[in-house]
């Protein structure tokens, strides 16, 4: 564990709104000098807090994609059934997001793909390769309303390694 500060919290809030700014600019908008606020940087990079850098792509603008949100239920809750979904999942490109969930449902999967069709594709495909799904439901995104970072002003204090 190690603490964050709020000029740790300042750095991963201006990052998460712009990740391609300058190491100087980054500085200066957190209120220190570039060699502390690079010492920083890298100790959030290497605790792993900061895991990569990416650009928000406005799927909008890509005629056709289509972003749908699955509910997975396994047919069964044996070890090997989680990990051989879990494989099968990471084969996929299309699979954006995947979360093991809590609740009625085993996992939260999130698809691109380029139509409706592709998608059609793409989930019978992954429910010919893992074998282990009782049922699945899928949702369509219709709108985006609101995709913000992280609310990192709710985090003070201790975060895990």
């Amino acid at each position: 564990m190690f603490k964050l500060d709020h000029i740790d919290l300042k750095i991963l809030r201006v990052l998460s709104e712009n990740g391609r700014i300058t190491k100087s600019a980054l500085a200066e908008e957190v209120g220190l000098s570039p060699s502390p606020c690079w010492e920083r940087l890298r100790r959030l990079e290497k605790s792993g807090l900061i895991s990569g850098y990416r650009a928000e792509i406005n799927l909008r603008k890509l005629s056709g994609a289509v972003t749908v949100f699955v509910t997975i239920e396994l047919d069964s809750h044996a070890v090997a059934r989680f990990q051989s979904f879990e494989r099968t999942v990471r084969e996929h490109a299309e699979i954006t997001g995947c979360w093991a969930i809590g609740g009625g449902y085993d996992y939260l999967i999130q698809v691109v793909a380029p139509t409706i069709e592709a998608y059609q594709d793409l989930i019978e495909s992954v429910l010919e390769a893992s074998g282990d799904v009782a049922r699945y439901y899928s949702y369509i995104v219709t709108k985006t309303i609101r995709q913000p970072g992280p609310p990192l002003h709710l985090f003070s204090g201790q975060q895990k390694n």
